[in-house]
């Protein structure tokens, strides 16, 4: 098991997505729509529902936001839109490789929208597969940190349930899986008694990069404008930021 980078990353993201709740509520909900609509409505039979339900409950989604999306996904009032997952692949300053997953039902608009952010934040939009292979499909787990927390317990659950890595933050831990096996560990941990907030697909970087903090701060920026667009779920980047680069963003 390894240190805490990862949760000081991952706590920056989900708090800087916090303070734009109300688009993020809405992508989710999009998320949750999308994935029911595409398979069966119970998530123990649809695993894309599944794991868009496990992300929207990280993010603190109302149950009754979920429980209205998959239904209008059921309705004959589904209006019938066509949606796809589009990635989007290319660099930021310095070179940093951008990794954007987007849900669309106009393919044209969301290329321009992605290009033009790339181009007037200082990088450059590539083609499919030009950092793909930088990153690599992994599960997150949020598990809540109760009063009686104990870390070496808790480390010898995640193992027995087959998890590959945890870390420890102020208020949560963030337990690391493989892509196929998400669900599987989340339920097991749950049923092992471990309070789950949520889980979620993510992809990390390979060889995370080293940048100076002016590199970090012209990246988020570019991040920033990325997650504003309406069209875009998840952006992934390959820096490495230290706990002195996050405080130095927070300030």
């Amino acid at each position: 098991m390894s240190g805490h980078s990862k949760w000081a990353t991952t706590k920056h993201r989900k708090a800087a997505q916090d303070k734009k709740r109300s688009a993020l509520f809405s992508k989710l909900t999009r998320n949750v729509f999308v994935a029911a609509k595409s398979g069966d409505a119970n998530p123990d039979n649809n695993a894309a529902l599944a794991a868009a339900i496990a992300k929207a409950k990280s993010y603190s989604l109302p149950k009754d936001k979920i429980d209205m999306a998959i239904a209008k996904a059921h309705s004959s009032a589904s209006d019938g839109s066509t949606w796809s997952e589009v990635v989007y692949e290319g660099y930021g300053p310095d070179g940093v490789a951008i990794y954007v997953e987007t849900l669309t039902d106009n393919r044209n608009r969301t290329a321009s929208d992605i290009r033009s952010t790339f181009t007037k934040s200082g990088g450059n939009l590539g083609t499919s597969g030009s950092v793909a292979f930088q990153f690599e499909r992994k599960g997150e787990i949020i598990v809540e940190k109760g009063a009686d927390f104990d870390e070496d317990e808790l480390m010898l659950t995640v193992a027995d349930c087959e998890g590959d890595d945890m870390e420890v933050g102020d208020d949560e831990v963030v337990v690391v899986t493989g892509a196929g096996t998400v669900m599987a560990v989340k339920r097991a941990l749950e049923d092992a008694g471990v309070v789950v907030r949520g889980a979620e697909l993510v992809m990390e970087p390979t060889n995370a990069q080293t940048v100076p903090i002016e590199t970090v701060k012209k990246t988020m920026r570019l991040i920033d404008n990325l997650e504003e667009l309406d069209d875009v779920q998840s952006v992934y980047h390959t820096m490495d930021i230290s706990e002195e680069q996050l405080g130095a963003l927070d300030d």
